[in-house]
């Protein structure tokens, strides 16, 4: 992806129904609606800062691997991820107590203009906790 810089739509979050501690990798565009208490920017940097609570996670799409395993470690929260079933990453995600479940292709994201840009590539939800995973339920087939 050539920009990193795009925003997960309201949708997604009034869908799961949750409200999160910490949004682990965000930026301080007025266009991001995470219901978070706090959030960590680029200049915080989540990979080096400590995570606590339930944690939302959207990381850039280029280089989730180092997300994917410090949110594996911390073992609370939702993390949206791009399939990519044949990198180590999310095969360690796939082997692991996280559930998943699929988003609909297409799925338009927020820039930082606040226009709607839609991917065309499939993305999924991660979860690890119990009300967590109970929350993919609203997007169909958890596995």
């Amino acid at each position: 992806m050539a920009n990193d810089d795009l925003y997960t739509p309201k949708w997604i979050f009034d869908s799961l129904g949750l409200t999160f501690d910490l949004d682990v990798c965000a930026s301080n565009n007025p266009n991001i609606v995470v219901p978070s208490g706090k959030r960590y920017t680029i200049e915080d940097d989540g990979l080096l800062s400590p995570w606590e609570g339930r944690v939302w996670m959207n990381p850039p799409f280029s280089k989730p691997r180092p997300w994917a395993e410090k949110f594996l470690k911390h073992g609370n929260g939702v993390a949206l991820l791009p399939l990519s079933g044949n990198s180590g990453w999310w095969r360690e995600l796939w082997s692991s107590e996280a559930a998943v479940t699929m988003v609909k292709p297409n799925t338009g994201f927020i820039n930082t203009e606040g226009e709607e840009k839609k991917i065309m590539y499939g993305i999924s939800l991660w979860a690890l906790g119990e009300d967590n995973i109970k929350a993919l339920e609203a997007f169909g087939k958890v596995r």
